[in-house]
Order: C-alpha cells, then sequence, then structure tokens
C-alpha cells in the first residue's frame, strides 16, 4: 500500500493506544483542538516559539540521517519538519511518523501526501515498537512528557535503534545566565512547559540503562537554550 498511514486493518492488530492522561490535562489545547492546530502549525508561529531558530533546529536534525535511510520521527512535530524528513531521506528510505493524537497523525497525514515512503503510526512511544529502524529522532517531545513518562520513551527509542544506527534528539536545555530570554523562559515553562524545567539539566543520556551502548555526543546551540543530542549504537 502506497501513501502515508499504511496501518493495517486485520482483526489481530491492538487495540488503539488511549491518550495519556498529562496529555489531556496540560497539552488539550495545543495538540487536541481543531480550532488551534491550524494556527499552531504556521512555520511563522514555529519559527517565533523557537525564537528564530527553528530553521535551523530542523536542518540540523535531518542532515543526521542518510539518504535511504529507515527512520522514525517520535511524535509528529508542527511546521516543515516531517516533509524535510522525508524529502532527506528520500524515496528510497522510509519515514514513520509515530503519535498517540489521532488529529496530530491526520495532519501529518496532510502534509506528507506527496511522499509515498512515509506512514503515520498510531502508537504511544511510552510502550515498546515493533521495529527497528537505522534512526530515530525526537524534536522537541521530550520536555512535555512527565519523568516517568520521558524515561520509558527515551528507553523504547534507543531499544528500537538497530546496530550502527542513531537517535537524535533536539530539546531545550539550561540557557547560560547571561542569556536575555532566560527569565521569559523561565515564564513559559512555568505556565505553559511544566515537564520541561526536569529536562534542562538532565543528561538525555541518563534516562535510560541503554545508554551504554551507544556513543553520545551533544551540542548546545542559541546561548544554551537548546540542544542537539546524537547517539550512535555501537553495540
Amino acid at each position: 500500500m502506497s501513501g502515508p498511514d499504511r496501518a493495517s486493518d486485520a482483526t489481530s492488530a491492538p487495540p488503539p493506544p488511549l491518550l495519556p492522561e498529562y496529555l489531556l490535562r496540560t497539552y488539550r489545547w495545543a495538540y487536541l483542538s481543531r480550532r488551534t492546530l491550524p494556527w499552531l502549525d504556521r512555520d511563522l508561529v514555529v519559527s517565533a516559539i523557537l525564537w528564530g531558530n527553528a530553521g535551523r533546529l530542523m536542518r540540523a536534525a535531518c542532515a543526521e540521517f542518510a539518504v535511504g535511510s529507515k527512520v522514525l520521527q517520535a511524535a509528529c512535530v508542527y511546521g516543515r519538519f516531517s516533509p524535510m524528513l522525508a524529502a532527506r531521506i528520500g524515496p528510497q528510505g522510509r519515514l514513520d511518523v509515530a503519535d498517540v493524537s489521532r488529529l496530530q497523525l491526520e495532519n501529518a497525514r496532510r502534509k506528507l501526501a506527496s511522499f509515498a515512503h512515509t506512514h503515520v503510526l498510531h502508537a504511544d512511544l511510552a510502550h515498546p515498537l515493533a521495529e527497528r529502524y537505522d534512526g530515530v529522532c525526537a524534536f522537541f517531545l521530550l520536555h512535555e512528557v512527565p519523568t516517568h513518562q520521558r524515561r520509558l520513551i527515551v528507553d523504547n527509542l534507543l531499544a528500537a535503534v538497530a546496530p550502527g544506527g542513531k537517535a537524535v534528539f533536539v530539546d531545550y536545555h539550561r540557557p547560560a545566565r547571561w542569556h536575555p530570554l532566560r527569565p521569559v523562559m523561565h515564564l513559559v515553562f512555568r505556565w505553559l512547559e511544566p515537564y520541561a524545567p526536569s529536562l534542562l539539566e538532565t543528561p538525555i543520556e541518563s534516562l535510560s540503562a541503554r545508554a551504554g551502548e551507544f556513543e553520545w555526543r551533544r551540542i548546545t546551540l542559541f546561548g544554551g537554550l537548546y540542544q542537539h543530542v546524537v547517539a550512535v549504537r555501537c553495540r
């Protein structure tokens, strides 16, 4: 079957995952509302949220994956990230986009309609994945989940990386003390991103017992506000 969303209709398929309580409680307005989705999915809005760094961060993440790779995008992303990643790996590869929200998958399916090598998967990433990939990418996902679920997600994503493959995590990080946006981001995290503070100074490699199977590298950008972390599976 070609085109996005090749999910099987077999009667033996497991039941669809339920929406997590934290998503319903904290992010209903952002990811479960048909009213706000068209606004939040605009490139200008995504760029503003990331202080003009969206394109830079997206390009750097996509560049980590080789043409022809089989890649999992962990959770849908507003803006043009999914089409960029699909274009990067090309028709010789395969892009799976997994999310627990049907609304987000519907939106991703629309954006990826012209890419026949893409699939959307209704899945809760806090549960183990059935396949292995050349690469997995979590783009601004981890700061939006509570600590316990975050550990499960990182562990499951690392488990899904094939030998020699890589996991890429792009997310928030603790900005430098001199950063002019530090007080602004403190308020943003306090009022809109309540799970983010627990990630800012927590090394992502500390979130999974599988970390020793990978070689890790991290860079920070924009005065430390963002981090780009790559884990390459060595065994």
